[in-house]
C-alpha cells in the first residue's frame, strides 16, 4: 500500500479522517448552541473519558461547531502547576476578538477589565512576562475583576464577556482540556462564575473535558456542580463506528477491508479511537495490496504494539519512579486475580495492590498518590484506583 496516501492519524489529539461514532455529542452541542445564543437556560458541558478515547479531538470539534455559529471561543489546557488567571485570560481575549462587537469602546471597556483580571497577581516588580497583556492596548482597568479573589474576579469577568456577546446575539464558548489539573482555588472559581452566568441568562459557557474522576473533582469543589454541569462520558466505539473509522478513510483512497480484517481490528484496538488510528496506519503501510485482510492485521500487529509501546504506553510508565512503577505493575496482576477481563475498564481496590506487593496500604500512600498527582491513575471511589490509559494493565504484565 502506498504510504504517501496513508490516511490514518495517530496523534495526540489530531483529528482522525473520520470521527465516527460522535455524532450524538455532536448534534446535542449544537441544540446547546442555539438554545444559549437565544437567551435559554442550558449548562456548560464536561466530557469524561480514559485516555485515548478522543476528548480533545471532541473537544477541538465542539470548537469549530461554535466558530460555525459565529460565536467567540478560546481553548486553553489546564497545568498542576499552573493558575488559570493567565491562560484562561489568553482564551477570553481570542474570544472578544471573534465576536467582532462593531462598538469599539465597548470592547476596549472589557479588554480592560481583561487586562486587568490577568495581571492581578502580577505585583508593580514583576517582569515582563509576568505582566500579561498581549494585543492588549488599553489600559487595566482597575476596580473590576482585580480584587484577587479569583472567584470574584472571574463572575465579574464572565459577566463583562457576557455582555459583549449578548450585545451582537452571539455566544462564548471557553473550552478547557485537562480540566481535572485545575488546582481547587481555580475549580471553585469556575463552578462560581458557570453558576451565576446561568443564573443571569448571559451567553457563556464552558465546555471541560477531563479523566473519569473529574465529576469528583467538581462536586468536591462545589455541591452544586452535579447540577451545574452536564456530564457526557466519551468511550471507546462500538463495533460499526469502528469499522467506520478504518472503513470510510480507506474508500476515500481506494482501499478497502475485508470482513474479517475489520474483526481482527476491532479485537487488537479494542474499539479505542487512539488505537484504531496506531493501528490502521502500521496496517497500512505494511499490507501489500487491497482489500487489507485479516493476515495482514495479523503480520502488521507486532510492529504497532511497538510503537504503542514507546509513544504510547512507554513515555507514560518512564514518568514513574521504581517504587511507582513496582505499584503500576502489582494494579496489573491484581487486576488479572480478579476479573475475568483484565483488561477491560475497571477498578481495583488499593487493599488487593497492596495484598500482591505484600505490604500495608498504609505504607504505600507516598506512591499512590504520586502516581495520582502524574495523572497515570485515578480514583473514581474511595479506595478503589484504576489506570487512566486503556490496556495499560496489559503492557505492563508483557513488560514484565
Amino acid at each position: 500500500m502506498d504510504p504517501v496516501r496513508n490516511p490514518y492519524a495517530p496523534g495526540a489529539g489530531q483529528r482522525p479522517p473520520e470521527l465516527a461514532g460522535r455524532d450524538e455529542q455532536l448534534r446535542a452541542f449544537d441544540i446547546v448552541l442555539e438554545r444559549v445564543a437565544k437567551g435559554r437556560p442550558e449548562r456548560s458541558l464536561v466530557l469524561t473519558g480514559l485516555r485515548g478515547v478522543g476528548k480533545t479531538v471532541l473537544l477541538n470539534a465542539l470548537r469549530s461547531a461554535a466558530v460555525r455559529r459565529g460565536w467567540g471561543t478560546g481553548k486553553l489546557e489546564a497545568r498542576p502547576d499552573q493558575p488559570l488567571r493567565r491562560p484562561l485570560s489568553s482564551a477570553l481575549h481570542q474570544a472578544v476578538r471573534e465576536l467582532g462587537h462593531p462598538e469599539q469602546d465597548q470592547v476596549d471597556q472589557v479588554l480592560g477589565v481583561l487586562r486587568a483580571f490577568a495581571q492581578r497577581d502580577a505585583g508593580p516588580d514583576a517582569r515582563l512576562k509576568d505582566r500579561w497583556s498581549p494585543g492588549i492596548d488599553v489600559p487595566a482597568a482597575r476596580g473590576r475583576a482585580d480584587s484577587g479573589d479569583i472567584e470574584i474576579d472571574l463572575v465579574e469577568l464572565l459577566g463583562d464577556v457576557g455582555g459583549l456577546a449578548a450585545d451582537v446575539g452571539k455566544g462564548v464558548a471557553i473550552f478547557l482540556d485537562e480540566m481535572q489539573d485545575l488546582g481547587p482555588a481555580d475549580v471553585s472559581a469556575l463552578c462560581a462564575a458557570c453558576h451565576e452566568i446561568s443564573q443571569s441568562g448571559l451567553p457563556v459557557i464552558v465546555v471541560g473535558a477531563g479523566l473519569p474522576h473529574l465529576p469528583a473533582v467538581l462536586s468536591a469543589s462545589k455541591s452544586y456542580s452535579e447540577r451545574l454541569f452536564a456530564y457526557q462520558r466519551i468511550d471507546r466505539l462500538d463495533r460499526d463506528a469502528a469499522d467506520q473509522a478504518l472503513a470510510a478513510p480507506a474508500r476515500d483512497e481506494e482501499a478497502a477491508y475485508t470482513p474479517d480484517a475489520l474483526a481482527a481490528m476491532y479485537v487488537a484496538t479494542g474499539g479505542y479511537p487512539y488505537f484504531i488510528q496506531a493501528y490502521g496506519k502500521t496496517v497500512w503501510d505494511l499490507a501489500p495490496r487491497s482489500p487489507i485482510t485479516a493476515q495482514d492485521v495479523a503480520v502488521a500487529a507486532p510492529e504497532a504494539e511497538r510503537e504503542l509501546a514507546v509513544g504510547f504506553f512507554g513515555s507514560r510508565y518512564e514518568r514513574a519512579t521504581p517504587a511507582e512503577r513496582d505499584y503500576l505493575r502489582a494494579m496489573a496482576d491484581a487486576a488479572v486475580e480478579l476479573v475475568e477481563e483484565p483488561d477491560a475498564v475497571g477498578s481495583v481496590a488499593t487493599a488487593d495492590v497492596a495484598a500482591v506487593l505484600g505490604k500495608k496500604p498504609q505504607s504505600l500512600s507516598p506512591a499512590r498518590d504520586a502516581l495520582l498527582k502524574k495523572g497515570l491513575i485515578y480514583s473514581g471511589e474511595r479506595g478503589r484506583i484504576a489506570f487512566t490509559v486503556p490496556h495499560f494493565g496489559r503492557y505492563l504484565r508483557d513488560q514484565a
